[in-house]
């Protein structure tokens, strides 16, 4: 096991070195990561050391008591208080800044919202193996159809209620649906179902759908590599 492990941590030195050396071929871009239920900003760990050593700027936000945010979660009382590190962060950008929001599993609520507060703000929106409500899609109907929505916003108690999640994403296609959004499938995804998952994508289709082989639901811990190769092929095809 520990050699197993020395060689993994190896291989991504290496990666890192080899990534550094083409930061000239792709643009310079300012990346927000979302992270998604129960975790923090740090779950991007990988991902963001490919991301600056490629010369990027890379924002791994926790939302509100995640990560080392100080709130508790049970002062946390509404999915709106939940999102506010994101929105505060988007206000906050300078006048003519645009960002990548890279939202993964519940955090594609968040940057949902991003998405309709602050469109003119974002070159592109991806959803890593994401829940991706619409105009056409709101969260009462993602609800019904994937039980397994309830289970993540659970911490340890429910703290968000339908009603409220549906009045914080109303998404409309003049705002929302002005940014452009892809799609990332994790092939071995055991969390979103993959039934429920294809009929999200067909309901709510984005701009492009990309699928990692072998990526767990975990996807930037289980293949950021592959996923860092996509991000920057997403910012090459769709960021001017």
């Amino acid at each position: 096991m520990y050699a197993t492990n020395h060689l993994k941590s190896i291989s991504f030195l290496f990666a890192l070195l080899y990534t550094s050396n083409l930061k000239t071929m792709s643009k310079p871009t300012n990346f927000v990561l979302i992270h998604g239920s129960c975790h923090g900003g740090w779950s991007w760990y990988k991902l963001a050391a490919l991301m600056k050593s490629s010369g990027h700027s890379v924002t791994a936000l926790d939302l509100a008591a995640s990560g080392i945010d100080p709130h508790r979660a049970n002062e946390i009382r509404s999915i709106s208080d939940y999102f506010k590190p994101l929105r505060d962060l988007m206000a906050d950008l300078p006048r003519h800044e645009k960002v990548v929001l890279v939202g993964h599993s519940l955090g594609g609520l968040a940057i949902s919202q991003a998405m309709e507060l602050f469109p003119s703000r974002i070159s592109v929106a991806v959803f890593v193996t994401a829940l991706m409500p619409g105009p056409a899609l709101n969260i009462s109907v993602l609800n019904r159809e994937d039980l397994a929505l309830a289970t993540m916003l659970m911490r340890p108690v429910p703290l968000f209620s339908e009603e409220d999640m549906s009045k914080e994403l109303m998404l409309s296609n003049d705002k929302y649906g002005s940014v452009t959004r892809i799609y990332i499938i994790s092939e071995r995804d055991c969390v979103i179902n993959k039934d429920t998952e294809g009929w999200m994508l067909k309901t709510n289709p984005p701009h492009e759908i990309i699928k990692i082989s072998e990526a767990d639901h975990m996807t930037m811990m289980s293949k950021p590599l592959e996923l860092w190769d996509h991000l920057q092929g997403i910012v090459e095809k769709y960021v001017c």
